[in-house]
């Protein structure tokens, strides 16, 4: 059984509790990080230095950083569906799953941290505007990419649809105005149909 260190309403988390889904694994996931604390232990920090979530054990196996338990995951388990064996395919997905990190997150956090974690006397909505205007064209980049696809890896559910799948469902929670998206929106009904989506990601955005 794979254990998992981590809370449900964190973004990282909810991409491992996907792909887990998705695999249909065994796993006990035990609370950990923001109010639950637990980061601090030195058993914890043994485990992952960082002293963040999520955290993963799979036998002897230790994972953190969120997109390397994904791939890990579907390295092991899913190789075929979520983990491509094609290497170009696979590139595709990671390529993707790399742009939800490096490009996507620092306006997301912005806006999410501001609006949703922080007091409202105390946010910064210039930052959020500011912020805000930058997502939509980096959406877009997503959107038109989806043009002749109906999954970010190609024309099967893969990896890549995870983070992804998982920023866009905060994104579209949060209390900003946001361009239309229509090709996007279509991927994401199509994830919507998916009991693992729905069960680990269309959570409450706290």
């Amino acid at each position: 059984m794979i254990k998992i260190w981590g809370r449900t309403n964190s973004i990282n988390v909810q991409k491992v509790m996907w792909t887990v889904g998705e695999l249909g694994l065994d796993f006990e996931r035990i609370d950990a990080g923001g109010a639950f604390g637990g980061l601090d232990t030195p058993e914890y920090g043994r485990l992952n230095p960082n002293r963040k979530i999520p955290t993963i054990l799979d036998g002897t196996t230790v994972v953190w950083e969120s997109n390397s338990c994904v791939r890990y995951l579907a390295a092991k388990y899913g190789v075929g569906s979520l983990w491509p064996e094609d290497p170009g395919l696979r590139s595709e997905a990671d390529r993707w799953m790399d742009w939800m990190l490096t490009t996507l997150m620092p306006d997301m956090t912005i806006v999410f941290w501001q609006t949703i974690r922080t007091p409202p006397e105390k946010r910064d909505m210039a930052a959020v505007a500011a912020a805000a205007e930058r997502l939509g064209p980096i959406w877009a980049l997503l959107d038109g990419h989806l043009a002749d696809r109906p999954f970010v890896g190609g024309h099967g559910f893969t990896m890549g649809d995870i983070p992804v799948g998982c920023a866009w469902w905060r994104y579209r929670n949060l209390p900003i105005d946001r361009p239309p998206q229509p090709r996007i929106e279509a991927w994401f009904e199509r994830l919507a149909a998916r009991p693992a989506y729905r069960t680990h990601v269309m959570l409450p955005v706290t």
